[in-house]
């Protein structure tokens, strides 16, 4: 399944800004960064599951908040963009 992840960090403080480097790297380890805080993702159920329990320990619910977006598929033919392209095919191997 093609999940978008979204995140807003308050980063106020030093512990903040670490939670905002915490999250973005469990982002960046599941799917590909396609605005500052804004990662789409591929990923089967049991990773989907794996994620969401990862972020959730990471942030401070309190502060911090995430949303999680279902694709519909395929997404290029739901997706529009406007502004700086970035071009990459989520199917392909992520190198890094």
């Amino acid at each position: 399944m093609e999940i978008l992840v979204t995140y807003d960090v308050a980063t106020e403080t030093a512990e903040g800004r670490r939670r905002l480097r915490k999250v973005a790297e469990i982002c960046q380890a599941h799917g590909q960064r396609v605005q500052k805080s804004v990662f789409e993702c591929i990923l089967s159920a049991a990773q989907y599951e794996r994620l969401k329990d990862k972020l959730a320990r990471a942030i401070d619910p309190a502060e911090d908040s995430l949303r999680f977006y279902r694709l519909a598929e395929p997404r290029e033919r739901h997706l529009e963009t406007m502004g700086r392209q970035i071009v990459y095919d989520l199917h392909d191997p992520l190198v890094l």
